[in-house]
């Protein structure tokens, strides 16, 4: 496969230390939307088509180490070092809830139903908030050695997979019995779990490996082997297209097919800590230890089903919708009433 020409991204500012999370909004009515996490413990939330920012999430005391939106990018959430987990009017900025912890909160997430927020740390429990009730005890689920590095929802609320620091595996939690019912093996600590957005495959970085499972029956569908680290990876399945990023500060595109490298994109001036495709597989983000987000257009757009190694690639060891645009009175009526920081 021939590899595209170097790409100019759409370069992001604003944070003024490293990008640790980034995560993407289905596309709603208004667009989709782009929010980042970051140790200067300000979470920001931009337009997810044309990298605008549109406001900034205050009140966090300590670095920001995850933010995801929920269905329909109304509301946002956070897991800080502060330890505290929070939840947001992404209309208008202002804090809904906050969630004590005992320790820092590494990765929080909402349910497919909007209605329960997901979140872990290194108190190595997970616990889950409703927020119909939010003064309600959570539900925890124990049993974990290791700090939680992310933690993320699976079909439909009844299972949530789990990776930690320091251990190996991916684990599968049924919530209904708040047990561990599986484990994907892996020989590293997973620093990346992704489930794409068509529910078919999950996604993990583990040291020099990249690996996709069955999202279903969770075996092994393709395991590749890379020539550096790669701290995260993205899938988008209707491509047949996954990228990943790690310490060389360069985003690589490979086919998901045979780990051939597409594309090299390079930019970043430090570590790229997290890579996101976005919801219509039109373009994906990037966020480093310099403290920017790049967008990277893919040049097509994928049909629905994305999730959200050195040059010649990866070795392996295992109709398309028109392409989505966000119009001005979009990102205006998301605009209208938000915080906007001066």
């Amino acid at each position: 496969m021939e590899k595209r020409k170097a790409q100019v991204p759409l370069v992001c500012h604003g944070h003024s230390r490293p990008i640790v999370d980034l995560f993407y909004s289905p596309v709603t009515a208004d667009g989709f939307f782009l929010i980042s996490a970051s140790k200067d413990g300000k979470p920001m939330l931009r337009n997810g088509g044309t990298g605008d920012w549109i406001g900034t999430f205050e009140g966090h005391k300590g670095a920001v180490w995850a933010a995801c939106l929920d269905t329909p990018a109304l509301r946002a959430a956070t897991a800080s070092a502060d330890f505290s987990a929070r939840v947001w009017d992404a209309l208008t900025g202002d804090e809904l809830y906050s969630f004590e912890h005992k320790h820092i909160v590494r990765t929080c997430a909402f349910s497919e139903s909007t209605t329960l927020l997901l979140t872990g740390g290194q108190e190595k429990i997970l616990r889950i908030y409703d927020l119909e009730r939010p003064d309600a005890a959570p539900t925890e689920m124990e049993g974990l050695t290791s700090t939680i590095r992310s933690a993320v929802w699976h079909h439909s609320d009844q299972t949530i997979l789990s990776s930690c620091n320091d251990t190996g595996s991916v684990r599968l939690w049924d919530v209904r019995t708040k047990t561990t019912v599986r484990q994907l093996e892996t020989k590293s600590p997973c620093t990346s779990v992704e489930v794409s957005r068509d529910g078919r495959y999950i996604t993990t970085a583990d040291g020099n490996s990249v690996k996709f499972w069955d999202a279903n029956h969770f075996g092994m569908v393709k395991s590749f082997t890379m020539a550096r680290p790669m701290e995260s990876a993205s899938l988008y399945p209707a491509l047949g297209k996954f990228v990943a990023g790690g310490d060389d500060m360069w985003v690589r595109v490979f086919d998901f097919y045979t780990g051939e490298e597409i594309e090299c994109c390079k930019g970043h001036h430090g570590p790229v800590h997290c890579v996101r495709f976005s919801p219509g597989g039109e373009s994906f983000a990037s966020g480093s230890e310099d403290g920017t987000i790049r967008i990277w257009q893919t040049g097509e757009s994928g049909g629905g089903g994305g999730g959200g190694g050195g040059a010649g690639g990866a070795e392996e060891s295992g109709s398309a919708p028109p392409k989505i645009t966000v119009s001005a009175e979009d990102v205006a009526r998301k605009v209208e009433g938000f915080h906007i920081e001066l």
